[in-house]
């Protein structure tokens, strides 16, 4: 009963300082910048600053001063919001993760740097091709990802294909020790050196805005079992897995996306795959 309420009072308080950081900007940022350049320049000058500075800051101290306690059976963005869901896990090494994965025909994302961000950026507007486009950093055990791979489906990375992967070794915040041991819990490697890597699987579909400071950012399709299935498909096409099973880490769930007019439903299953295991031969 009262937890349509409790979820309302909560984007209330998201809502608020967004939507006073705007009028402060309307008010008080916007006329100086329009004073010293054109007012087409001075509207985007005062966006990128309202939704890519004041509001972010904002939500992080908030999210400072009440931390976000979740289950591990999803990834969080920078501002602690719920994203992508975990749903597939590859056991290996590092270089047995991508080998496998670049034998499905999947590429390595490249880091996230400006350069990366605008040349994504050009390659959307232009519909070319940048099959190793950058990722925005998602959130799990208290870290960004620490390798992602992604599948072009059309020209422009508008529309690919993306798994982000966390490797069970360590977390940086002890908070989320228990997360850690949870997923540990779950799967058991047999040689030290080849663990478990949890992944977030989704696929971009579009260019929408962020709904709680108005950021460009992708769409993603509301299906992530379906994209935790192709990627499976594809590695056992490809010959490189020895086995696999599936662990019941929750019950089915739907997340609301940051995205406007986003979703995102899961079964709460973890698909685990163990990849082939091989030496690395030297480049000749």
């Amino acid at each position: 009963m009262f937890q349509p309420l409790i979820r309302f009072g909560k984007r209330t308080i998201v809502l608020i300082p967004g939507l006073v950081l705007t009028y402060v900007a309307v008010k008080d940022i916007y006329p100086v910048i329009e004073r010293r350049v054109p007012d087409f320049i001075a509207v985007f000058v005062t966006y990128v600053l309202t939704a890519y500075l004041l509001i972010p800051a904002s939500i992080r101290l908030f999210r400072i001063l009440i931390k976000p306690k979740h289950i591990p059976l999803y990834s969080t963005t920078p501002d602690g919001f719920a994203c992508d869901p975990v749903n597939i896990g590859l056991v290996g090494t590092r270089d047995e993760i991508i080998a496998a994965m670049t034998a499905a025909g999947w590429y390595v994302a490249d880091r996230r740097t400006w350069r990366n961000v605008v040349k994504m950026g050009v390659a959307i507007f232009l519909r070319i091709p940048y099959p190793t486009a950058p990722f925005s950093n998602l959130y799990l055990l208290g870290r960004k990802q620490d390798i992602g791979f992604e599948l072009p489906v059309e020209l422009s990375p508008n529309h690919r294909h993306h798994v982000r992967f966390w490797a069970l070794t360590y977390t940086v915040d002890q908070r989320y020790v228990d997360h850690l041991y949870f997923w540990q819990q779950k799967y058991h490697s047999e040689t030290p050196d080849r663990i478990l890597w949890v992944g977030a699987a989704s696929q971009d579909i579009g260019i929408r805005f962020i709904r709680h400071n108005a950021q460009i950012t992708h769409m993603i399709h509301p299906d992530t079992n379906a994209e935790r299935t192709l990627i499976v498909d594809g590695l056992h096409k490809a010959g490189v897995i020895t086995k696999q099973h599936t662990i019941k880490a929750g019950s089915p769930y739907k997340l609301r996306n940051r995205v406007l007019g986003g979703y995102m439903i899961a079964d709460g299953d973890l698909i685990i795959c163990d990849t082939k295991s091989y030496s690395l031969q030297p480049n000749s």
